[in-house]
């Protein structure tokens, strides 16, 4: 008797019990994927704002790399979900071409690029780059490159082992995909929750050990014109390192009288540091007092400093104010922070634009109660972070003028609220880099204040305000907005310090000028965010002073340089 067996019945496949595809071993790269990777890490050679070393280029490069990976892998989905087919091993033949392709793309971009910091560094004055630095790019790029693939891959498995846990209870797809969301939602929890907090928190307290330190050759000051000096309110030990190094320099009266020819008064220097009080509200209302018991009120310029995150200010901005108001002058900060100013900004911006807007509203506050043939001038200075703290008292151009004598903002970060309404207001034909608002009545900008303010000739009565800005300082040109959009100061002719051949690049160049940053103030004076030089052209514009020549902005600006 024969049996019959019965055939299985047909299995039917859905969407949801597609069988996983072959998972790629860790150490295997997807071919597409090391195009992308190829074709970014070669244009990341282009020229930026500034010089890079070997190793920021190579940091630059690495990044652009694995974007460009990732860019790779995605197209690489989005075809074969059209093609209707899975991943498969690469040929041989693909494989070789794509080395030999690389060999040469590289080099090209090694060449070129040694050949665009060339230009770059000799428009700025700084050294020639070696070949061996040029050169150290490339293995700098593959250690980047393949820490980051790793990274990216731990994440991916385990994304995929979640969603095979998942899948015991769901359909597949939907496994994975809760897999991956979850593994998302966690990192970016831990970047900017817990982890970036603890890291920071970690940073403050670094920080503020020290903030605790005094650099040698700073002395407590003798003189009552002077927070931490002997009739002070305001204690030595609280000012912390930045305060203490402010209240301690500074030209002195004999300094300024050899300068000016003329008698001079020993100039007031006022500031509050974290440790002087509980809050910034607290802070600004003991520098007031500190002013009134020095007689700042009394003198003829006032001026309000808003700091850097750890309570820094340009000793050469702030020493060339005194020496252009002739010694009759006084200076009041406050510290709002331990930390730089690229933490600060991360942890807690609104920290700096409080403590701004605490010390001039509580200056502002005493000084207006004065008659109005008593008062001060009253002026506003900011660099940096600072600028973005000092522009927190104003609500716009109306304000400034009604309410100051003038302000010097220096190097403005791109973000800053009224940096970017003057800006981005401007009037028609006048470019970014260099912006002219409304007709210059107020509010003026300058890429290289010796040779003016546009519109140069033009009418600038009463108050003053006056915005430096490199064409080079990735400081007040980095935005999110550069990954994916060409901003007008690259649309425009470049600025006298950026190469013609510098072009926007999607995600490339917002990761070129992102690493800048770091580098902003290592290049000579007057491009990057170096702007100590230029501070003795724009306080005589702001300041005005009836007997001011050229032969005088040349001996105080190497002063300040010296």
């Amino acid at each position: 008797m024969t049996t019959t067996r019965e055939a299985p019945p047909e299995e039917v496949v859905g969407a949801d019990d597609e069988p996983e595809p072959p998972v790629r071993r860790w150490f295997a790269p997807s071919l597409p994927g090391l195009w992308g990777a190829l074709i970014l890490a070669c244009l990341s050679f282009t020229p930026s704002l500034l010089p890079r070393t070997g190793l920021l280029q190579g940091a630059v490069a690495g990044i652009g790399a694995i974007l460009g990976y990732g860019l790779g892998v995605l197209a690489a989905v989005v075809w074969r979900a059209f093609a209707g087919r899975g991943p498969r091993r690469a040929r041989r033949g693909p494989v070789i071409v794509f080395g030999v392709v690389a060999v040469l793309a590289v080099a090209c971009a090694i060449i070129a690029g040694r050949y665009w910091q060339g230009q770059l560094r000799e428009l700025m004055g700084v050294p020639a780059q070696g070949w061996g630095e040029s050169l150290l790019a490339v293995p700098v790029a593959v250690v980047a490159f393949v820490v980051l693939l790793a990274v990216c891959r731990l994440l991916f498995q385990l994304g995929r082992g979640i969603g095979r846990l998942f899948s015991r209870w769901m359909g597949r797809r939907g496994a994975r995909a809760l897999g991956g969301l979850l593994v998302g939602a966690v990192v970016v929890y831990l970047v900017s929750g817990l982890a970036l907090d603890s890291f920071f928190t970690a940073t403050d307290r670094a920080f503020a050990a020290a903030n605790d330190a005094t650099p040698d050759g700073v002395t407590r000051p003798t003189s009552d014109l002077r927070s931490g000096g002997p009739e002070s309110l305001i204690s030595w030990d609280s000012l912390g390192r930045e305060g203490r190094i402010f209240v301690a320099g500074g030209p002195s009266s004999a300094d300024i009288a050899a300068f000016t020819g003329a008698g001079a008064a020993d100039p007031i220097r006022v500031y509050a540091g974290v440790d002087s009080a509980d809050t910034a509200e607290a802070r600004a209302a003991l520098a007031v007092a500190d002013l009134e018991r020095a007689g700042a009120f009394d003198r003829a310029r006032l001026l309000v400093a808003t700091t850097t995150g750890q309570g820094w200010l340009d000793a050469g901005a702030m020493s060339s104010f005194e020496y252009v108001a002739g010694g009759d002058s006084a200076i009041v900060a406050l510290q709002y922070s331990f930390v730089p100013s690229g933490f600060s900004y991360l942890v807690d911006a609104t920290r700096a634009q409080a403590a701004g807007r605490a010390l001039f509203d509580a200056v502002y506050g005493r000084w207006a109660s004065l008659p109005v043939d008593r008062r001060p001038q009253l002026y506003v200075f900011g660099e940096s972070l600072g600028s973005f703290g000092g522009e927190a008292a104003f609500s716009g151009e109306a304000d400034l003028r009604n309410r100051t004598s003038g302000a010097l903002f220096v190097g403005p970060p791109n973000f800053n609220a009224l940096h970017t309404e003057f800006r981005d207001d401007r009037d028609p034909g006048s470019p970014e880099v260099e912006p002219v608002y409304r007709e210059g009545r107020t509010v003026r900008f300058s890429t290289d204040v010796a040779a003016g303010a546009p519109p140069t000739g033009a009418p600038w009565d009463g108050s003053r305000t006056l915005i430096l800005q490199h064409p080079s300082d990735p400081i007040t040109w980095w935005s999110p907005s550069l990954l994916f959009s060409r901003p007008d100061w690259l649309a425009e002719p470049r600025g006298r310090d950026v190469l013609p051949s510098m072009t926007w690049l999607p995600i490339v160049t917002f990761w070129q000028v992102t690493l800048d940053m770091p580098a902003s103030a290592e290049v000579p004076e007057g491009h990057g965010h170096r702007y100590t030089a230029e501070s003795v052209d724009a306080w005589a514009l702001l300041l005005r002073p009836p007997d001011w020549t050229p032969s005088k902005a040349d001996r105080l600006r190497a002063i300040i340089a010296a």
